[in-house]
């Protein structure tokens, strides 16, 4: 990746090749007030989750628990520093009207920008994908993931989602696609084009997003059969199924919310834009993109049990509690499980199936 000097009209540096500021584009969707209010909600929201979660972290007892709650921390702590980076970027742009050509001749600020965007952009989908392979793991192979993982380890994972978005974000500048100024002038990203290695660059963004939307969803999803599996089982380890049962429901609508956020800027940045709507569009994807570092907090600050023990505290909370009041519900549920996960559930089924046959009288009931 080389840089030129402005000075020369038949040398302009790369990021202001394709478009120059200033831009002439009053849409309502790029004014200030839009990244003002985004940047402002998003960094606030994860300021508290942050707070909230070393709380948390300093009482928990639960060992899956303890590592769960490190990716959480990872996750708020990207999306925090996501929406500081660019945002401050934007808003300055905004209520100050810099030129970028005089500001950054060289796009040393624009690529730094756009690195920013890839990064903070792919870390969150990556991170969810981790978690949803933390949390299988931990519910289909306990005794193996018990063994063989540890704090420093989980911390390392982090490191290395990190280091895999960030070596990602780094590619354009060794020329596998190219950051480019977008309109209204206020922020870079990568340039989504159908020729050379533009189109390489973004089809490598989408594929990395959309892979790890999907394997978040096929592992999720295996992990809450297989929770309701054992859930629907006599009432045992109830504790340490209650925390895997929260987690699990916290993990989903991080990936739900991820999924609604950042698929229409990745399906439409595989179809490369054909269009030629395509600046409203963009920025319109983009704002949805950053819902996902907004919402992304308030699933851990409000989908707590100590939140609804809170909301709502004559409800006993416990999942023995919510199965006595469904019964049809434990009885269609056993009966799903049992037809879509045939067997055991591994090691950690037969310890609580040998608890299950000394059980007092009163709690067993007549076989199915």
């Amino acid at each position: 990746f080389s840089t030129m000097n402005t000075s020369d009209a038949n040398n302009t540096p790369q990021c202001y090749s394709l478009k120059s500021p200033p831009f002439n584009y009053t849409r309502p969707i790029s004014s200030a007030y839009f990244s003002t209010i985004f940047s402002t909600l998003g960094i606030t929201s994860n300021l508290i989750a942050f707070i909230v979660l070393v709380k948390s972290f300093r009482r928990m007892r639960n060992r899956s628990r303890s590592f769960f709650l490190i990716f959480l921390a990872g996750l708020v702590v990207t999306d925090f520093m996501g929406l500081l980076v660019t945002g401050s970027i934007v808003v300055s742009f905004h209520f100050t009207r810099f030129n970028w050509r005089q500001v950054d001749p060289n796009c040393h600020f624009c690529n730094f920008m756009g690195m920013s965007m890839v990064f903070y952009g792919l870390c969150p989908l990556l991170l969810s994908a981790t978690m949803a392979m933390e949390r299988f793991c931990g519910i289909n192979r306990p005794f193996a993931r018990s063994t063989n993982m540890s704090k420093s380890r989980t911390v390392y994972m982090v490191l290395m989602v990190w280091l895999a978005a960030g070596c990602i974000a780094l590619l354009p500048l060794i020329g596998i696609g190219s950051y480019h100024i977008q309109a209204p002038g206020s922020w870079c990203f990568f340039n989504i084009s159908s020729k050379g290695s533009d189109m390489v660059f973004s089809l490598l963004f989408s594929f990395v997003g959309l892979t790890s939307i999907v394997v978040s969803f096929l592992l999720n999803t295996v992990s809450v059969v297989t929770l309701i599996k054992v859930c629907c089982g006599q009432d045992r380890t109830q504790r340490s199924r209650d925390h895997e049962v929260e987690m699990m429901v916290q993990l989903i609508l991080i990936m739900i919310i991820a999924s609604i956020s950042w698929c229409p800027l990745l399906v439409s940045t595989i179809l490369l834009f054909p269009d030629a709507n395509v600046v409203l569009k963009l920025l319109l994807y983009l704002r949805f993109a950053t819902c996902n570092q907004i919402l992304d907090p308030w699933v851990y600050i409000l989908f707590r049990r100590a939140v609804f023990k809170r909301v709502y505290p004559r409800f006993d909370w416990s999942r023995s509690s919510i199965m006595t009041l469904y019964p049809y519900f434990q009885e269609t549920a056993r009966r799903f499980t049992r037809s879509s996960l045939g067997g055991n559930l591994g090691s950690d089924e037969t310890g609580e199936t040998t608890k299950s046959n000394v059980t007092s009288p009163s709690t067993l009931k007549s076989p199915d």
